[in-house]
């Protein structure tokens, strides 16, 4: 008859906990990288901070605008923001993994229009589409865009 003592059985459930918490964040950080926007006019790096997922614009297809200058947040509600660069902007806020390749819980901006929309990404299986829901209030009200993963 086999015998388990009380710190093996212990021990052998932080294994099995520890394990599935580094899958589970391995998993969550499949969506750190480059994507191209639906447009293709713009293209967000997602990154890691802390636990939250954010994403900026870092590379737009006319950087410019009629005059030559960088384009800058000139929609934005605020009116001290409307100098600053599109450029470089964090326009992915604070994204939380749930599970099955979907990070809830975070806000998109939308320069286009100085809007700030709820918003959830869900990644494709293959890793390659992520599609971008911004919405109010319930995300059956909303628009999805396709970003397409790149370098």
């Amino acid at each position: 008859m086999l015998r388990y003592s009380v710190p093996s059985i212990l021990l052998a459930w932080i294994f099995i906990f520890a394990s599935t918490a580094v899958a589970q964040t391995a998993e969550a950080d499949l969506v750190i990288g480059n994507w191209l926007v639906q447009d293709k006019n713009a293209k967000v790096q997602i990154y890691k901070k802390g636990d939250r997922y954010f994403g900026k614009i870092v590379w737009l297809k006319e950087p410019n605008d009629e005059q030559g200058n960088p384009k800058v947040d000139k929609e934005n509600p605020e009116e001290k923001q409307r100098s600053r660069p599109i450029l470089g902007m964090v326009m992915l806020l604070d994204f939380e993994y749930d599970e099955d390749l979907v990070w809830e819980d975070g806000d998109i901006y939308d320069p286009k229009n100085g809007k700030t929309y709820s918003c959830k990404m869900t990644l494709s299986e293959d890793g390659r589409s992520l599609d971008v829901r911004g919405y109010i209030g319930i995300s059956l009200i909303g628009r999805t865009q396709t970003w397409t993963r790149t370098e």
